[in-house]
């Protein structure tokens, strides 16, 4: 069973991503390390006792439609409600409409440990707080004052709706069209597909945010609107009231998060029986300028799922270790017990073992690093606000894309390490597998993240934020060999290493991108993101053992940093050289 590691995440939050720093800076009145300590060990029972115990009959039952309604599995929808009155779905809301206001680095924390209990249960209060952050930042007043605050106490739930049959990636091939109405509203038709929790019976409405075009809209991207579009349109007193014309026409069977519900919805065919066809929509920000409003809840979205991919690496770490200490086979070196030894003993089981855990707190350290970007962009002022997001800017594709891909690898090895027993779903191993496979995929698949780093992010201020942060790094490898601790070995020599191969990749990616050699820069781009998060990971995780000093921090720091990021010297290659093979061998592929 899960156990939220809420030391090893408030050892993040302080003192390698900054937390603790800050507060003493004074960038976050309201948090005091009690308070913090509090909402983590909270957190982590609510995560640990309620949500996970739950998680396997979600897998098993799924979500189930019927005549348009979906009931999700037994006992969710009591787990929601003990969930919102414990006031999580509020953590790092506004506080004008009902919420905590609390920094985002603790939102996120919390909602590692949601998805280590459920990811499929905690998928719809994610899209939720993305729907607030759009809301509140784009929509009139008017539509804040109705619909935030049941949004930000979980009352209702919000929803993103982008992706059609024939626009996936490229939005500007989106059909999905909305009408005025004359009277200040829209009527919005078409379909959209893979709508997470675009149906459900956790809450008695649901706020759709619809993308869509106008008839007299540019063609592309610049002419997609944004619309608010609920489920029962509230009447005079704020309560849902006329059903509007929506409705899920179907539920996708997948490969995981069967618990998630991911809707086909139709808008504006007549569903809603006592009005004219079309879904009543009310625009969000400005006409034709919908994808920026958007972007807001996808950047939001974007580092929430970076935080499921942490989730399911650190269940996927505890089941298997727990597993290794339990499961007896063969003799081990130095093993003098009688019998057979335990696996975990095993050095090639150690080996994956240590590569799950290094992976897994690398990936948290780099997600954890970005909320805190966000939240002193949000803190700060001028300048020092500018450099702030331009860090949450350069990390959001990092920590979207690594630990996503990382979820999949240490979920994947914990399969192996159960053996036989991991392949078959009575030790849960496989669910965990299953689960993580989406993350690579939705909010912007990982090749995007790469594409966005490589193309939109390491340009920012000619370059020199990304050299900057690179800067930044090498301290913290300078910081390991000032230590002269004996037991980091050939660490900071290794992390050295690994930030001069992201050195040299960023200036050959940076050059062929202003030399228009786009080629180069896409085809290096994913092995670039990789490594890039390797260096980066390697050396918070030396941060976080110079400052602990603690010994199992600094073995596994050396570890990561002698058997992991000499990965870095091969992406190098990749990125570099590997361009011109890829050209020719693409010819084969027609």
């Amino acid at each position: 069973m899960y156990r939220a590691p809420v030391e090893d995440i408030a050892f993040a939050l302080n003192d390698i991503a900054g937390l603790s720093a800050a507060i003493e800076d004074g960038a976050f009145p309201e948090l005091t390390p009690d308070l913090v300590e509090a909402i983590l060990s909270e957190a982590g029972r609510f995560a640990g006792e309620e949500v996970a115990p739950l998680a396997k009959a979600g897998d098993e039952q799924g979500a189930r439609l019927k005549d348009a309604a979906v009931t999700m599995p037994d006992g969710w929808k009591d787990l929601y409600a003990r969930w919102c009155e414990g006031g999580w779905n509020a953590l790092s809301g506004p506080e004008e409409f009902g919420g905590q206001g609390l920094p985002q680095m603790l939102g996120v924390a919390a909602l590692e440990m949601w998805n280590s209990g459920s990811m499929a249960f905690a998928l719809g209060p994610t899209l939720t707080m993305g729907a607030v952050e759009a809301i509140e930042k784009h929509a009139s007043e008017e539509l804040k004052v109705l619909y935030l605050p049941k949004m930000v106490s979980g009352e209702w739930m919000g929803t993103m709706n982008l992706t059609e049959p024939q626009a996936g990636s490229d939005l500007a091939a989106l059909r999905t069209r909305a009408e005025r109405a004359g009277d200040g509203t829209y009527r919005v038709f078409g379909q959209k597909i893979y709508i997470t929790f675009g149906e459900h019976d956790f809450t008695d409405n649901i706020v759709h945010l619809v993308l869509a075009r106008l008839p007299d809209a540019p063609a592309g991207t610049r002419g997609i609107s944004l619309f608010l579009v609920p489920k029962f349109l509230p009447d005079e007193q704020g309560n849902p009231g006329a059903r509007n014309d929506v409705f899920c026409s179907s539920l996708e069977e997948k490969l995981g998060i069967h618990a998630s519900p991911t809707c086909t919805m139709i808008y504006g065919d007549g569903f809603a029986k006592d009005r004219e066809p079309g879904a009543v929509g009310f625009l969000v920000g400005e006409e034709n300028k919908g994808l920026a409003c958007m972007f807001t809840m996808m950047n939001n979205a974007r580092l929430a799922v970076g935080m499921q991919g942490v989730a399911i690496a650190e269940a996927a770490w505890q089941k298997a270790h727990a597993y290794a200490i339990e499961r007896r086979q063969g003799k081990a070196p130095g093993f003098t017990g009688e019998g057979m030894a335990p696996i975990v003993l095993h050095p090639d089981v150690q080996r994956n073992l240590l590569t799950m855990k290094a992976l897994t707190a690398a990936s948290r350290a780099i997600a954890y690093s970005c909320a805190h970007a966000t939240d002193m962009a949000r803190a700060k002022q001028g300048d020092a606000a500018r450099h702030w997001q331009d860090r949450a800017n350069l990390l959001t594709p990092v920590a979207k894309a690594f630990p996503t891909d990382v979820g999949v690898e240490v979920a994947s090895i914990g399969v192996q390490v159960h053996g036989g027993m991991g392949f078959v779903e009575e030790t849960g191993a496989a669910v965990l597998y299953r689960d993580a496979r989406i993350a690579p995929i939705y909010e912007g698949t990982n090749g995007i993240q790469a594409i966005d780093l490589v193309v939109r992010k390491l340009p920012t201020g000619g370059g020199d934020h990304v050299a900057g942060y690179i800067g930044e790094l090498r301290k913290d490898a300078e910081a390991v060999r000032a230590s002269n601790l004996p037991e980091f070995g050939r660490t900071a020599e290794k992390i050295s290493a690994a930030l001069d191969d992201l050195e040299a990749t960023t200036r050959f990616l940076m050059d062929s991108h202003e030399k228009g050699y786009t080629h180069a820069a896409l085809a290096g781009a994913t092995p670039y993101l990789r490594l890039f998060a390797l260096a980066a990971g390697a050396a918070y995780l030396g941060r976080g053992a110079v400052a602990s000093k603690a010994s199992d921090r600094i073995a596994l720091c050396r570890f990561f940093a002698e058997n992991l990021a000499g990965e870095t010297a091969a992406l190098r290659d990749r990125v570099v050289d590997g361009a011109d093979s890829l050209a020719e061998a693409a010819k084969a592929l027609g």
